[in-house]
Order: C-alpha cells, then sequence, then structure tokens
C-alpha cells in the first residue's frame, strides 16, 4: 500500500517494512509470545494491503468553511489532515472527497459537524454523519440529497438524536464452505472491518469442528460466527449484552432460514450464574438449561480478554474456540487454560495491515 500520509498520520505504524517483511515481523513477535505455551507452528491468513477495511471512522477538520478528514498524528499530539486514506475499501475510498465536497457546500450539512462514519458491505453503504448541535427536518431534507447524489444511506447523529433517512442497516453476504449467508447489520452494532478476513475466520473455525453436540457461544454479537456455525450442532445458545446486536441476530435467522439458535441478552457473568443455579433470570423464561448438552464453548471477548470468573466457567467444556483481538489477553488467559487444555490449532489472521495488531483463533482441547 502506498500512502502520502504515512509516517504523518498514525494510523498506520508498520509503513517501513513492505507486506511480506510485515507478516514476518508479526510471526516473529507471536512466536516469541507463545514459545512458552510450546506452540510449534500457526495457520496464517493474509490480507489485501490496500482497500480491505469496510468500517471506517473519521473525525472532521474546519478552517473556516473548508472541511478536511483527520486522523490522530503519529506524534499523538494533535492531528494530520487527510483527503483520501487507502486502507478503506474502494467504495469508501472513491466516496471520501466527493462527499465532503457535498457537505462543504451546504452551510447546513456542514455547520458544527465533527465526525463521519462508513460501513460498506457486498451489498450498501451508509453514511453517518455526527454533529455538535440538534437535528431536524430541515437538516433531513439537505441530508437526502446526499442520498440521491450517492446511492447510499445516510444518518444524521447528535447527542440523543438519530435521524434515519431511509434505512439504518446494510445486508452483507458472505460465501463460505459453499454456502451463502446473509447478514442484517444496524448502524452502531459491532462488526468485523475487515470483511473477507472475516470470512476467512468463519471458515477456519468450521474447518476444525468435529464431535459436536450442543454449542454455547458468549460474545456472540449480530451471529457473525453463529449462523455458519449452527449447521454442525443440533442445538445453539448463544449470549451478546448489546439490544442493537440480538435484534440484528434474530433478524439474521429468519434470513439464513436457521431455527436451532437462541439468543439471549446476557452477560458471561450473568449466563454464568444461571448456570451455576445461583440465580434465575426473566430474559430465560421458556429456556431449559437442561435441554442442552454442550459439546462446545465458543468465545470472542472484547480487547481486556476474558474475565477470572468467565475463564472458570468456560473450563467445564470439552472444546473451546477462542477468537481473539488482542495477543497480549489471549496469552494471559491460556495460561490458565493451559492448565487443562491443550492447543489443537491456532492461527493467525491479518485483518490490519501496515499496523502491529492481529487477530487470532485458538482451538482447545480438554486432556
Amino acid at each position: 500500500m502506498e500512502c502520502s500520509y504515512f509516517g504523518k498520520c498514525g494510523s498506520c505504524t508498520l509503513y517501513t517494512l513492505d507486506y511480506s517483511a510485515q507478516v514476518e515481523h508479526k510471526k516473529a513477535h507471536m512466536n516469541t509470545l507463545f514459545e512458552p505455551l510450546h506452540v510449534k507452528a500457526f495457520d496464517y491468513f493474509q490480507t489485501p494491503s490496500e482497500h480491505y477495511r469496510g468500517r471506517s471512522e473519521f473525525r472532521i477538520w474546519k478552517e473556516g468553511d473548508t472541511l478536511s478528514y483527520a486522523m490522530g498524528s503519529v506524534d499523538k499530539k494533535g492531528a494530520i489532515c487527510i483527503d483520501v486514506c487507502p486502507k478503506v475499501e474502494m467504495k469508501i475510498y472513491t466516496l471520501m472527497p466527493q462527499l465532503l465536497k457535498q457537505i462543504e457546500s451546504s452551510p447546513l450539512l456542514r455547520e458544527k459537524i465533527f465526525a463521519v462514519e462508513f460501513l460498506a458491505s457486498s451489498e450498501h453503504l451508509l453514511v453517518t454523519l455526527i454533529y455538535h448541535k440538534p437535528l431536524g427536518v430541515e437538516w433531513d431534507n439537505e441530508a437526502k440529497m446526499l442520498e440521491q447524489a450517492f446511492g447510499v444511506f445516510v444518518i444524521g447523529r447528535s447527542r440523543g438524536i438519530k435521524r434515519i433517512l431511509t434505512q439504518d442497516f446494510v445486508e452483507d453476504r458472505f460465501d463460505i464452505a459453499g454456502k451463502t449467508y446473509r447478514y442484517h447489520i444496524i448502524e452502531g452494532g459491532f462488526s468485523q472491518p475487515n470483511r473477507l478476513m472475516n470470512q476467512k475466520m468463519i471458515s477456519w473455525v468450521l474447518s476444525h469442528l468435529e464431535n459436536c453436540e450442543d454449542l454455547l457461544e458468549l460474545y456472540c454479537g449480530y451471529g457473525n460466527f453463529t449462523i455458519p456455525m449452527s449447521q454442525k450442532f443440533q442445538k445453539v445458545l448463544a449470549t451478546e449484552i448489546s439490544k442493537t446486536s440480538i435484534k440484528s441476530a434474530l433478524q439474521n435467522c429468519e434470513l439464513n432460514d436457521v431455527n436451532n439458535i437462541a439468543f439471549l441478552r446476557m452477560s458471561a457473568e450473568e449466563l454464568t450464574s444461571a448456570l451455576k443455579k445461583e440465580r434465575e433470570y426473566n430474559r430465560l423464561a421458556g429456556i431449559n438449561l437442561e435441554d442442552y448438552t454442550f459439546s462446545h464453548v465458543f468465545v470472542d471477548p472484547p480487547r481486556s480478554g476474558m474475565d477470572e470468573a468467565s475463564l472458570e466457567f468456560i473450563s467445564q467444556f470439552e472444546n473451546i474456540i477462542y477468537i481473539s483481538c488482542n495477543p497480549e489477553t489471549l496469552k494471559r488467559d491460556l495460561d490458565v487454560l493451559t492448565k487443562k487444555y491443550a492447543i489443537s490449532q491456532f492461527a493467525l489472521f491479518d485483518q490490519f495491515p501496515n499496523t502491529e495488531h492481529l487477530e487470532s483463533g485458538v482451538i482447545l482441547k480438554r486432556i
């Protein structure tokens, strides 16, 4: 990837290395980090080094009536103004300068705007404009011109306000293991930024599932992994704390004609308490936990990893599938889990070229 902002923008930190050198650098770091756990080899999945990011956010920088996109500077002492970003998917990359020019031409649209978010899918592109002012019908009328001009969906946000002009979601299609999956992704809910790598992650998990009965999933999001995995299991119980993500997950079951998943809006801690019969929850009405024979548990926690109680909880299952966005907290958690489990598969997913970031997938089997 070539970018005129390398060395100025703080987003890309490995820009001095070509992509093959970046891969070797990341492999070396992971080998060193996980050597104490006797990990002998990783599956390593690469991604195109540009136009790979389907979800992105940019600040807006103003000088008079002129607007620019902005990112944090490499010295972390301010912002660097940019026109485009070669990391984003091509449909976002093409739209960025045109969109900003159109916003700039409208006093109503440019007044007190401070950020723009993009959410791209195989089917749609959704743009969220974020303001430090109330938004009303007049703003709607101006913003509709953006939808018409660029064939996108536009949302306006300010404190306590969300203006939906046409729709607040995108639909995506993934082709995985010879089957097409459809996803309904609501703006504001979490989604994997690199859609190509996301599909590789799901395919990798599916290829290593065996001896499946029922599945328990924590942090399920909008059913990204859940729905493809459900074909391998008799029943699936999946939990997520976000109302937005649960709403999407239920719609995605309908889109894919899947009927063996029960979604619960519960935290991992709450489910742990329920399974231990420490407390009863109204949200479990109609679900008998004793009907499940869990052969696998799937976790995809936030960057902070798993807390001590959740680690203890998942240690009761024969098979653990752990997707991680932070190698450091993954190493910490594996230090605990490998006292009872053996690592049978370990994969690295290079979601974000030109950065130190790596996603990981680990499959553990009880010793």
